[in-house]
């Protein structure tokens, strides 16, 4: 009978304009605002045009700029927001170690030895 409808484009439905665009505007990765905020220096923020509000409203919690203090505190209020301060009020989020353990790269555990590696003789392989 024939292929179906969208055969075609099918491929193509990942790559639209605003998913390529949403990748020049990525978020920094929980472990690093993690590491950020048990650093106790609070640096003024220093002026960019190119951010909204000239780089001086900052959510450190979520990485984001806003154009006003206004919308921030807003911001401040929403569930997003405070689901973000209190998951990164717990222990980090991830850790490079821990990846490891659970893809099963971690050091095996094959229990205590049951002998001495040096009571074991070597055997010559002899020559065919």
């Amino acid at each position: 009978m024939g292929r179906c409808p969208n055969h075609k484009n099918s491929k193509k439905k990942g790559y639209s304009h605003k998913t390529a665009l949403r990748a020049k505007f990525m978020k920094k990765g929980d472990d690093l605002i993690h590491t950020e905020l048990r650093v106790d220096e609070r640096k003024p923020l220093p002026v960019d045009e190119d951010l909204p509000g000239m780089g001086q409203y900052y959510c450190l919690h979520c990485d984001r700029y806003f154009a006003s203090a206004n919308i921030r505190d807003d911001h401040f209020k929403t569930k997003l927001h405070k689901k973000r301060v209190k998951m990164m009020k717990g222990a980090a989020p991830h850790n490079q170690v821990d990846a490891d353990v659970a893809a099963g790269m971690g050091r095996p555990d094959n229990g205590p030895k049951l002998r001495e590696s040096s009571s074991v003789i070597p055997v010559a392989m002899e020559a065919f």
